[in-house]
């Protein structure tokens, strides 16, 4: 009986951490629809970790930027000795029309949310929901991190571009309104990616909320997920952290001052956004923030009270 060999898949996502984060839902969908594929990955450092835990990874192959292009020929000599199956492109290279493959699929720009233009890349009916993959190590880490037993509020005080960020004091009160009201009893837990440049936006909260649980910089990407799984509610801004929370389908609730939220929302079944009227993040009220995140907390405690009431 002759078996046919795996489907090969080679999948060039983003060197930014929240475009390869929407892009997991095209890999998920990939996994399902061939559960038996080898997928080589191709992305930059910063999001490399989103695909440690990925299931069906043969291989992470990281985009290194180089002045005038130069980082493309490297990846070209490494992919095209292989007769891919698939070729999935988001970044809409030429690479994907450089390597030898039996079907290409390419990003192209299209108006409307990302998640849609990702979708539309493999022709599906709907989007495909981002997904955050992680591992019993990570499950442990998070563990130890997050308490159990009372709600937790994961706070996303930073960004790639100091006007997406939302003040430090609209967090802290945000936070005790939240502790003193829906969530009550709640522990807040700060987020912030490596280096100082994150820690150095995270500061002032860390000052403002003293008793918060410090997750800045010290975790893998896979620990991140893991510890938002764990908590009751993110409220973040415009970022990849933002949407990793989305994935990992945490309540999440996006900020947005002066970039799109109609093309960059989180998107999640249990997501929402804040917009500054303005466009400036310190016109963003917190009486505002609030009201969505009550929203988001009743419609995930939605189901739970169904059961409930029916048991």
């Amino acid at each position: 009986m002759l078996f046919a060999p795996p489907m090969r898949i080679l999948f060039v996502t983003s060197n930014r951490l929240g475009d390869a984060v929407l892009s997991t839902g095209l890999l998920d969908h990939l996994i399902r629809t061939h559960p038996d594929s080898r997928i080589t990955v191709v992305c930059g450092p910063v999001a490399a970790g989103i695909f440690d835990r990925m299931p069906n990874r043969e291989r992470t192959i990281i985009l290194d930027k180089r002045p005038y292009g130069r980082h493309w020929l490297p990846l070209w000599a490494e992919t095209v000795r292989t007769v891919w199956d698939l070729v999935v492109d988001i970044r809409g290279s030429a690479l994907s029309l450089l390597v030898p493959t039996r079907r290409r699929a390419i990003w192209r720009r299209r108006p409307g949310p990302k998640i849609a233009e990702l979708g539309a890349v493999l022709r599906l009916p709907e989007p495909p929901l981002p997904v955050a993959w992680t591992g019993a190590e990570d499950d442990a880490r998070a563990a130890a991190l997050i308490p159990a037993g009372k709600p937790v509020v994961a706070l996303g005080p930073t960004a790639n571009w100091p006007p997406k960020v939302w003040p430090s004091a609209r967090f802290a009160d945000l936070f005790t309104a939240l502790a003193g009201g829906p969530l009550a009893g709640a522990a807040p837990a700060i987020f912030a990616g490596p280096g100082e440049a994150e820690r150095a936006m995270a500061a002032p909260l860390l000052a403002l909320l003293p008793d918060a649980i410090d997750l800045c910089g010290t975790l893998s990407l896979p620990q991140v997920a893991a510890c938002l799984k764990r908590s009751t509610l993110f409220v973040g801004n415009d970022s990849g952290l933002m949407h990793l929370a989305a994935a990992s389908r945490t309540p999440t609730l996006g900020l947005f001052g002066p970039t799109s939220a109609a093309e960059y929302a989180p998107a999640g079944r249990n997501a929402g956004i804040v917009c500054a009227p303005t466009g400036r993040m310190e016109d963003l009220p917190v009486a505002d923030a609030l009201a969505v995140a009550t929203e988001l907390l009743k419609r995930a405690s939605a189901p739970l009270r169904a059961v409930q009431a029916v048991g």
